[in-house]
């Protein structure tokens, strides 16, 4: 390849899959990270300031992909980072036999990159179930942060 030619892999915006955020501006219902993991908090309590002079925020948080609960301690004004969660619909077009799913948005463009849930334990089961060999259309949100997705709801839509 001579210098004058490109081979661009992929074509997305550069933005960053987290942003920095101040410890003490984080809210309850928020997103943080925790030992790389993206977690919704759940509590946060602030401790007073000690003789160091910062005041640490304790945070209790669940991982939105494994729901397992993390916990994390950060001076409430130094930086941490909070990740860009995006939600979004998709229809189900077919459920595969490794539990792939293709799925199709309202523009018209497919995913095929998603799997049935493996968390909590029995929606896969219920999204096979509500979907009925196609027998019936069923609408999925995928939650997507750091590189991730994963569908973490379905409804089924009445005809």
């Amino acid at each position: 390849m001579s210098d004058n030619e490109f081979n661009i892999e992929s074509a997305d915006a550069g933005a960053s899959a987290t942003i920095p955020m101040e410890a003490g501006q984080i809210k309850k219902g928020g997103y943080i990270m925790i030992k790389g993991k993206p977690c919704k908090v759940l509590s946060i309590s602030v401790s007073k300031t000690g003789k160091h002079g910062h005041a640490k925020c304790n945070f209790l948080a669940v991982d939105i992909f494994t729901g397992k609960k993390l916990e994390d301690m950060v001076p409430s004004s130094h930086g941490t980072t909070v990740p860009v969660v995006v939600r979004s619909e998709w229809e189900i077009i077919d459920i595969g036999d490794e539990d792939e799913l293709t799925l199709m948005d309202e523009g018209g463009d497919q995913k095929t990159d998603v799997n049935l849930p493996g968390f909590p334990d029995s929606m896969a089961q219920e999204i096979r179930t509500a979907w009925a060999e196609g027998e019936n259309q069923v609408s999925v949100t995928v939650q997507a942060a750091v590189g991730i997705e994963q569908v973490i709801a379905y409804k089924k839509i009445a005809e």
